[in-house]
């Protein structure tokens, strides 16, 4: 295989969120290959650093670029649009990884030969809802790092003991406080990890170890699962199943998503589902997931999946190159102004919230909005430049 150049774009590389963390893995992958990975986000933070230490480089400024990406990978409309934009002539991969952010959307640009999914959900959604024709779809589902996310030392005990929630939404309120009680009737400790309740978790590869169960979805549950433990599918008010050897597909195949939850449900109502999903606990059972897992969902075979397609986009375009100024010129029109009908959405959104409506309340109190504007002038004035 040709060593290729792979330009990855994504919104942000600040946190551990499950795009900041497949561009990781996919960047060191690829380097491991004897490719030639360079990350672009508009928003660097720690993840863009640890990238680096690894000797991939990653640029807020695609002028910081000398020569040209072979193609772009691109993760997010806006970012996707830069990138195609500044490098013409160059083909793209967009990659579809989550079905409710507004930026997760393929820009509709005809240098995007392929579009990925990474869950069936997200199939959906690019086929329905965004009209992307259906052979241009592939379906790549998530992988995990068995090199980093390695089996527990010890089995799973009979009978489980410890569980941990891992999940960046969850907040001290009635649902958490309901799983704990439903855990303790169940002779469980319940830890809670992320960022809402003040613990972040940087290293779940050696957190997964320490405990029986964990409630978490997406990525996070599929590593949890390679680990060895038993896992139950989690989203702050939402509840799915226990995963077992008879659910995996589907629930692979639904990334351990929002389809493999219910509605939000009362703290009652979740109190009662974690109490009837740790009951499902079988050590024996989870043994055999995990062995699953960690045979299909490794990441040497995802980057070759990915490789594979980079290489068929490349010859393609290579062939064919379909460069049409006019065209991509009204595709980026078509992106503005999707952009700009977003953009005023949310702005009604802010306005219609009640902390908007209280405070410009309070602003047009003469007494109060005088003392308020000028705390406001005086934290600005302090403020670092």
């Amino acid at each position: 295989m040709n060593r290729l150049k792979v330009l990855i774009t994504n919104i942000k590389l600040e946190a551990r969120t499950g795009t900041e963390l497949y561009v990781r893995d996919l960047a060191l992958g690829l380097l491991e290959r004897g490719h030639c990975p360079v990350v672009y986000s508009p928003r660097l933070g720690g993840l863009a650093g640890e990238i680096r230490r690894a000797t991939v480089p990653v640029v807020d400024d695609l002028s910081k670029l000398s020569a040209p990406p072979d193609i772009i990978h691109g993760q997010h409309a806006n970012e996707t649009l830069t990138a195609l934009l500044h490098f013409p002539r160059v083909p793209a991969v967009y990659f579809c990884h989550d079905w409710y952010f507004p930026e997760d959307y393929p820009p509709p640009f005809p240098r995007i030969l392929r579009y990925v999914a990474v869950d069936q959900t997200c199939r959906d959604k690019l086929i329905f809802e965004r009209g992307v024709p259906e052979e241009r779809v592939r379906l790549l589902y998530q992988f995990v790092d068995l090199e980093s996310f390695t089996p527990r030392p010890t089995p799973l005990p009979e009978r489980a003991r410890r569980a941990v929630v891992l999940c960046n939404y969850t907040q001290e309120s009635e649902h958490l406080a309901a799983a704990r009680k439903a855990c303790a009737r169940a002779g469980l400790t319940l830890d809670v990890y992320g960022q809402r309740v003040g613990r972040p978790c940087a290293d779940p590869e050696k957190l997964f170890r320490e405990y029986d169960i964990v409630f978490a979805k997406g990525r996070a549950a599929l590593e949890a699962l390679a680990v060895g433990a038993s896992v139950v599918v989690y989203w702050w008010r939402r509840l799915g199943p226990l995963v077992t050897t008879g659910e995996l597909l589907r629930l692979r195949r639904d990334n351990f998503g929002i389809r493999a939850m219910g509605d939000e449900l009362t703290p009652e109502e979740f109190g009662r589902a974690v109490e009837r999903a740790v009951g499902s606990y079988d050590s024996a059972d989870a043994a055999e997931v995990s062995r699953r897992v960690r045979a299909e969902a490794g990441r040497d075979r995802a980057i070759d999946e990915v490789t594979e397609l980079y290489e068929e986009v490349v010859a393609e375009y290579a062939s064919d190159p379909r460069d049409d100024p006019e065209r991509e010129a009204r595709a980026a029109a078509a992106h503005l102004r999707e952009i700009s009908v977003l953009f005023w959405k949310q702005r009604e959104t802010i306005y219609a919230s009640t902390p908007f409506r209280l405070t410009e309340r309070l602003l047009k109190t003469p007494v109060l909005g005088r003392l308020t504007r000028a705390v406001a002038r005086v934290a600005v004035g302090r403020r670092p430049r």
